[in-house]
């Protein structure tokens, strides 16, 4: 029997090489790992990649051993010393890698333990710089017509059925679930992209791109499918190079990403909205966000703002999950380490739960604080700036969110609806929870205020007004001081002109009147910025709304904001044909 020695030969060697190479590109091309030192997902990369690499070494070196054994009559034969000297090879790069893991697993453990909280409580509860705030100064009453309605499980609703409408679309395309709520010229909306449908419907309109992306008004309901002048090329759907992923990681090899929101500037132009961030303490510990990457979806134009220089149109840079830890971190270090474990004096936690305010062009999260003690109380609320970071604390003790809405489902519990998570807004100077009112199906029947610091005061209703209006009544009915609020919503102008076209809807069950005035109304209020726009009239104004007309003559009042659509409040006279009703 004729042994030849197993000797990997120069093409061998740069086979596996190849192959190493390619296993390394794949893996990179879809985990996208940052390469930085910092990343915990780098050195995944560095560790599971090089353990392949002396797997196919290893690999090659038994078929090679295996070809080199052989009778002369053509048969192998395979022994376990033989086995063993195959495997055996390469020892000492095999106890490199794994000691150069366990090097990195030690410092990244001695690393999180020599900057936990243990050691540094002030630094972690300092993340977020708090100060007091005034809630009657910094939350201004809205007009009822600009509540926003609409939650993220609505708004996929919403913007399913607007796809639907559309049939060239709805068989290509999808609805991307992001529905990321901003600011968009004053107005509270969510927005979310299409992607395709699947690979082959990439294929066959990845040449077009996406033609639109779906905005949702949160007050009014609104659906729209915007139709752009250029399509979006950079998505969550592409599959090469066009992936907004791929293509964020190829252009910043290094940075740390977060999550990828979708955004759209004042002029309605889509953009990608990369956030960054950075760790403060140690090796990787203090997450916080230092900046983001924009991207306009439709060119691929792309750059880097540190927190401190993002456009004013951009909403949500710092993730909410974020937010949430940090506050965390604000609450239970108050005064040190071991008093979040013993005593826990001044220690309080957000609850479990949160949602976002429109104020002055910016998206604020909003979450109640509760004590240490775990009662259904919360001792105050945060709000805290998306894009800034900048955080007011309030000390409205009161109801916990939860608590609210159960009282608000207690009110309709023979309908067993269901309360969404509680907005927290301004009603006359009170801290005041709205939610909508859910049926098994998802759909929003009704709507709640209810009380913060009495959550047993409840007013509901089918429509956001009527809801408000049983509210206010059961303030009035406990004693419950009301303040000013907003004067703007507070003031009602009386108007007066000749109904141009008036048209009825169903609205949740109620029977709504639009109509427009012929430009010859008048005014009470000679100053009052009252646009020549649509009124909205319902049915408890005046029970004679069913019989007016074009042409005829009206007086009415309207109160809080005036804009393109105004609320009729009070129906004060009617003539037609030289009759005269009163409501």
């Amino acid at each position: 029997m004729a042994v030849a020695k197993a000797r990997p030969s120069v093409v061998s060697i740069i086979v596996r090489t190849l192959i190493s190479i390619v296993f390394l590109a794949v893996y990179f091309w879809f985990a996208l790992p940052p390469l930085n030192l910092r990343a915990p997902a780098f050195w995944t990369f560095a560790f599971f990649g090089a353990a392949v690499i002396a797997v196919i070494f290893l690999v090659g070196n038994f078929v090679t051993g295996i070809s080199a054994k052989r009778h002369k009559n053509g048969t192998v034969e395979i022994d376990g010393q033989a086995l063993k000297s195959m495997f055996g090879r390469f020892p000492l790069a095999v106890k490199i890698l794994a000691g150069a893991a366990a090097l990195v697993i030690a410092v990244y453990l001695l690393s999180a333990f020599i900057f936990s909280p243990l050691f540094f409580a002030s630094s972690y509860r300092d993340m977020l710089q708090t100060e007091t705030g005034d809630f009657t100064e910094d939350i201004s009453e809205i007009s009822w017509t600009q509540i926003p309605v609409v939650d993220r499980d609505s708004a996929s609703r919403l913007g399913s059925r607007k796809l639907g409408e559309i049939d060239e679309l709805v068989s290509q395309f999808e609805v991307a679930e992001n529905y990321t709520q901003i600011n968009y010229q004053d107005r509270a909306t969510r927005v979310t992209p299409l992607l395709y449908g699947d690979f082959f419907k990439w294929f066959k309109n990845q040449a077009t791109g996406i033609p639109a992306y779906i905005s949702v008004d949160m007050a009014t309901q609104e659906t729209q499918l915007k139709w752009l002048d250029q399509p979006i090329r950079y998505s969550e759907s592409e599959y090469f190079m066009r992936n907004i992923h791929r293509y964020l990681r190829f252009a910043y090899p290094t940075k740390l990403f977060d999550d990828v929101s979708f955004e759209i500037d004042e002029n309605g132009t889509p953009y990608w909205v990369a956030s960054t961030y950075t760790y403060r303490f140690g090796l990787a510990s203090g997450h916080d966000a230092n900046g983001a990457v924009l991207v306009n979806a439709v060119t691929g134009e792309h750059q880097f703002y540190a927190v401190g220089d993002i456009p004013s149109w951009v909403d949500q840079v710092y993730d909410a999950d974020m937010i949430l830890t940090q506050l965390a971190y604000y609450g239970e270090y108050q005064n040190g380490f071991w008093n979040s474990v013993f005593g826990q004096t001044g220690v309080k936690y957000p609850t479990d739960g949160y949602n976002y305010l429109a104020i002055d062009d910016d998206v604020w999260l909003y979450t109640g604080m509760t004590s240490a003690g775990g009662d259904e109380s919360n001792v105050g609320f945060v709000l805290v700036n998306l894009r800034t970071k900048e955080t007011k604390y309030y000390a409205v003790p009161g109801a916990e969110e939860y608590s609210a809405m159960s009282s608000a489902e207690g009110q309709v519990q023979h309908l067993g609806y269901e309360a969404t998570f509680p907005l927290l807004i301004n009603v006359s100077d009170r801290p005041t929870y709205f939610m909508s009112l859910k049926d098994n199906a998802g759909l929003v029947k009704m709507y709640a205020f209810v009380d913060v610091e009495q959550y047993q005061i409840v007013g509901t209703g089918n429509t956001v007004e009527l809801a408000r209006k049983a509210y206010t009544e059961k303030l009035s009915e406990n004693d419950v001081h009301l303040g000013t609020g907003n004067p703007d919503n507070n003031v009602s102008t009386e108007i007066t002109g000749t109904i141009q076209e008036i048209r009825s809807a169903v609205e949740n069950g109620n029977t709504v009147y639009y109509f427009t005035l012929v430009e010859d109304y008048t005014v009470t209020d000679p100053t009052s910025s009252v646009f020549g726009g649509y009124y909205k009239a319902e049915i408890s104004a005046s029970h004679l709304l069913p019989f007016w007309k074009a042409g005829d003559k009206v007086t009415f009042t309207i109160k809080g904001d005036r804009g393109e659509l105004n609320a009729v409040t009070a129906v004060k006279s009617w003539q037609t044909a030289g009759l005269t009703g009163q409501p």
